[in-house]
């Protein structure tokens, strides 16, 4: 990593630290859902940073890839468990940061996954292997009376992409990716009063490119052109021109242009907490770009 992209993801990371912090104080009951997912992805763009992601808003039982329709009119009502998922660019260096907002009922799940993070993060140097991180994700988290989700992940990052090598689990596996000076990471516990296993729903709300093709509709021809600046990093349905919205993404879709990522659940009636920071590999230890 170079000085000058070591600079871009602390920028990026103390942005995205401010932002998810302000964003924490405006999850109330009774809030607007939508209000909340502008307010913080229009902070992004107002100092100058890009959105790395479409702001992850995901409520009780889900616990990734939600976030605001065009038009949404949910309320936040009191005993939701909110995870907000934040991603900042500078010049397409990420940083990833995440915490759950608890608006009754949950602060010992919320410190499960809170607490897993700092004790993953105190392991993080040169040598360890992913698999050690995750043993001591589930340990803390089990200690707790909770299961880590083991279907979920952290990841690397790198310049306009969101998910590289290397695979963090949050359960305890043989061997694993070692880490290496360098590396840009975020590490992202789980925690769940459910199944410790998340599956698909069918609401799909975030996007992302992965091919290029030509296409014929006009309306996908759009969508390309809205979404090209982006270089491959996810976009919301919502940033979208909404004529023939529907038809367009279905087609992208079927031709391998565009991927859906579908919200992510446990059982019903269960409840999930997250919680997340980026991290650069140091020689000695690590710097945690979002803290």
């Amino acid at each position: 990593m170079s000085d000058e992209e070591m600079e871009y993801y602390l920028e990026a990371g103390r942005l995205a630290h401010t932002i998810l912090h302000d964003g924490e104080k405006m999850v109330t009951v009774g809030a607007s859902v939508l209000e909340v997912v502008e307010a913080m992805e229009g902070k992004i763009l107002d100092a100058g940073a890009q959105i790395a992601f479409p702001l992850n808003l995901s409520l009780n039982a889900d616990a990734a890839h939600d976030t605001a329709s065009d038009g949404d009119e949910r309320l936040f009502a009191e005993g939701d468990l909110v995870k907000l998922d934040l991603g900042v660019a500078v010049e397409g260096c990420i940083a990833d940061t995440a915490l759950s907002v608890d608006l009754g009922g949950h602060a010992d799940l919320v410190e499960a996954s809170r607490a897993a993070l700092d004790r993953a993060i105190d392991l993080v140097r040169p040598g360890v292997t992913t698999g050690e991180i995750g043993a001591a994700i589930q340990a803390e988290i089990e200690s707790r009376g909770f299961q880590p989700v083991a279907n979920l992940t952290g990841h690397g990052l790198a310049p306009y992409s969101i998910h590289t090598d290397p695979t963090i689990p949050n359960i305890g596996i043989q061997g694993g990716a070692v880490l290496e000076e360098g590396m840009a990471i975020a590490i992202e516990p789980f925690a769940t009063t459910g199944s410790g296993r998340v599956s698909d729903r069918a609401r799909i709300e975030i996007y992302q490119q992965v091919d290029v093709k030509p296409v014929r509709l006009p309306s996908a021809k759009r969508i390309l052109s809205k979404v090209r600046d982006r270089r491959g990093m996810p976009f919301s349905r919502r940033w979208l021109p909404q004529e023939k919205i529907e038809l367009a993404l279905a087609g992208l879709v079927r031709q391998g242009v565009v991927y859906g990522y579908p919200v992510l659940h446990d059982v019903e009636g269960s409840f999930v907490s997250q919680a997340e920071h980026t991290l650069i590999v140091t020689a000695d230890g690590a710097i945690v770009t979002t803290r």
